[in-house]
């Protein structure tokens, strides 16, 4: 699709036809998972869930990097600035609350914590610890930055995993809306494990729409497998300066992610040769002497990250939950299911 088609009315109006019409042929409901924020702010933004047949349901998946990461981890990082190490981060992970208080809480009690652009930006403070949190799209820079000397908590995760892990839960996903960013650096046969349906979308809402409607002809077909609408970024083998330093740095590993628990292999870990800039191991010793961390009361992050419930679900949505006094880390990103909905109204 060229890019002076992706906001023609008539291109869309056609598609939604189609959609429309498929939908009829469904022997069941089908339910189509997104697992990128990028992908639920589209959705949200155009309505798409508005206009689409009573028997097709979008479900939101575990898209945000933010949300994901894992309550551990994040009490982890507090207690490390709690006892003095200088942390660097995204702006969006000062606000993630812990079981006792959030990153931006421990600076105002004088804890050293900065916030950066990119994991480069680290460089600048001496001695700092990175808390390095993302997809394959951010993975690639703190490679780089960890050759350049950075030191870094790991708490990067990927994608492909966590659908295996989806899958196998209860949950009835009829197909996959792929992210965009992440299949342009791993490469669209990274998924090709996957038995079901799925298509790597583009974000513009002709995308997305597009993407519904090669998923409902798959599914209708019976069909299992990957299709990429997303021919103008995505290629088959993906980025592969980008694989090749990861590989350089990383190794997979076992990962904790919010409301999916420990899915093996979902984690990236530094290799030995990087063990000495790996803060699990130089902190051992104050990581070790964290509580088990605690889900805030009554939050329903988890459950809205597997899809198994919706956002205005949660007791706290909208009431003491706000994009401005967040409980829950869906509620903190401009990515996380929750903020989304605050913002755009029901998904």
């Amino acid at each position: 699709m060229i890019d002076k088609d992706l906001k023609n009315p008539d291109i869309l109006k056609g598609i939604i036809f189609k959609i429309n019409k498929i939908a009829k042929d469904l022997k069941e409901p089908v339910n189509l998972m997104e697992v990128c924020g990028t992908h639920s702010q589209t959705i949200a933004k155009y309505g798409i869930r508005s206009i689409l047949p009573k028997n097709v349901r979008l479900i939101s998946g575990p898209g945000c990097p933010v949300c994901v990461t894992s309550q551990q981890d994040i009490d982890n990082i507090i207690e490390l600035a709690r006892q003095g190490v200088t942390v660097v981060t995204y702006g969006d992970m000062l606000r993630v609350p812990g079981t006792v208080m959030t990153l931006e809480k421990a600076r105002a009690e004088g804890a050293d914590v900065k916030h950066v652009y990119s994991a480069l930006d680290s460089l600048k403070y001496k001695d700092a610890v990175f808390f390095a949190i993302g997809f394959e799209t951010t993975a690639p820079m703190t490679a780089v930055a960890v050759k350049k000397g950075l030191t870094i908590y790991p708490a990067h995760k990927t994608i492909p995993a966590a659908l295996s892990a989806l899958i196998s839960m209860e949950l009835k996903i009829s197909g996959f809306l792929q992210p965009g960013h992440v299949s342009a650096i791993i490469g669209s046969r990274s998924y090709s494990d996957l038995k079901i349906a799925q298509v790597i979308s583009g974000f513009e809402a002709i995308d997305v729409l597009s993407s519904i409607y090669m998923l409902l002809e798959m599914i209708r077909d019976g069909k299992k497998g990957l299709h990429n609408e997303y021919l103008r970024i995505v290629s088959d083998e993906g980025n592969i300066k980008a694989q090749k330093i990861l590989d350089e740095v990383f190794r997979p590993s076992d990962a904790l992610w919010r409301g999916l628990g420990c899915i093996k292999g979902s984690g990236l870990t530094l290799k030995d040769k990087y063990k000495d800039q790996d803060a699990k191991i130089i902190y051992a010793d104050i990581l070790d002497k964290v509580p088990v961390a605690k889900e805030p009361k009554g939050c329903r992050c988890g459950d809205v990250l597997c899809g198994l419930c919706r956002p205005n679900e949660c007791p706290l949505f909208s009431k003491s939950c706000t994009p401005k006094t967040p409980n829950g880390a869906c509620m903190v990103s401009h990515e996380g299911s929750c903020q989304i909905e605050y913002r755009y109204g029901d998904l």
